[in-house]
This record gives C-alpha cells, structure tokens and sequence, in this order.
C-alpha cells in the first residue's frame, strides 16, 4: 500500500461548517448511499475542492473515507502530496497494470486514503466504461463507509457520465457567476440520461461580502 502525507491549505470557519452541513446532508440522502461523483460544468469551479473537503468531513466525523481521482486528464491531485511518493493510480489498474491494494494510497490523516490519477491513458472514457472500474467501485464499497469520486467536467468530456451510472449519486459544482443557466440545465440532462442520480448541487466562490456561504448551501 503507498502512503503520502496530504498537504491541506487552512479554511476559514464558514467554509468548515458549510462543508459539515454538506456531509451531513449527503449522508441522508439515503441510508445504503455510499458512492458519491462530484462534477461541474467547466473546469476551475471548485469541483476538486469540494471533492477533498467533503471526504476529509467524512473522515473526521469517523468514517473510513475514500477519494477517487477520476480525472484522468486534467489531474491536480497530485498537488496534494506533501510527501511520499504515488507510483500507481487509477489508470494503472483499469488497464490492468496494477491490482487494488496496489492503488490505494494512505494517507496521514486518520479515516482518509486515496487512489490518484495515474499516467494519463489514450481512452479515459473507454476504460472509465469498462469491467474492471465497475468491480474497482464493488470492491471499494466493501472496503470503505465512504467514496467520493472526482470526476473531470461536463462541459467537454462525457467521462462523469460514464462514472455517474456507477455511483448512488453525485453533485454538481458551480462556480457563482461563471456558468449560465442554460449551460447548468444541459449538465443536469446528461447526466439523468446516464440514468444518475443528482441529489444536490455546490454553489461555490459566492461573494462573502453578502453574508453568504464561500461554498453555498448544499440542498436536495
């Protein structure tokens, strides 16, 4: 198993408790729940964030959490690594490079691991598809009380669609005052055509000279 030490950048108490009341409602979103896809509609909007701080909130709170980078091209994850070194990742195993525990990075702090990227593959969204990433997400539910997985944007790439049909549910960030209406609305309808459940959505970088949340109000 590979382990690292995860480099956290401090928030402030608003964001802390915002992302408690987002855990909690995920939590009750329903009761057999586990597997959970984070996405947006363009890059930059906080999606890789909220991925992070929502595990780590599940983590503190006791439960054994696992994060998932799913963006197999665009990656950031690696950023997180203080230190320790990460050899395998996600792509390495949905080709068959790597096994499970081969994968799976521990990291310092107590309840949270990961699994990272991986070299960016030729096929993302065919590999995304295959066999061996739906017995990836049988085998994490056995392993762990909690999965989120993050998952590249909507706007160019149908690669959350295709992890979307694997999980219970997942969330939509976005980025306050950078994604239209419109634009939110055709992220929605790809993703229930991929037969996914959406059970809430993020509204991020809200201007907090409003008195509003830096990251908004979670609701069903």
């Amino acid at each position: 198993m590979q382990k690292f030490e995860l480099r956290l950048d401090d928030i402030d108490f608003q964001s802390q408790e915002s992302f408690k009341t987002l855990r909690f409602n995920v939590e009750f979103s329903g009761e057999k729940n586990q597997v959970f896809y984070i996405t947006s509609t363009y890059p930059n909007e906080g999606k890789s964030t909220v991925s992070l701080e929502l595990a780590l909130a599940f983590s503190d709170n006791g439960k054994k959490a696992l994060l998932i980078d799913a963006d197999l091209r665009k990656s950031v994850s690696r950023q997180l690594i203080r230190t320790g070194s990460i050899e395998m990742g996600l792509s390495d195993y949905l080709v068959g490079r790597a096994q499970f525990d081969d994968v799976i990075a521990q990291s310092n702090i107590e309840n949270f691991s990961m699994i990272f990227s991986g070299p960016i593959p030729p096929n993302p969204s065919e590999i995304l598809d295959g066999e061996r990433f739906k017995h990836l997400i049988e085998t994490v539910k056995e392993k762990f009380d909690i999965v989120i997985i993050d998952t590249p944007p909507m706007g160019s790439v149908i690669d959350a669609a295709v992890i979307a049909k694997n999980c219970d549910g997942g969330i939509i960030v976005i980025n306050s005052g950078q994604a239209s209406y419109r634009q939110i609305r055709k992220t929605k309808e790809q993703l229930e055509r991929a037969d996914s459940k959406i059970i809430g959505c993020v509204l991020n970088k809200v201007d907090a000279s409003n008195n509003d949340y830096y990251y908004g109000y979670y609701h069903k």
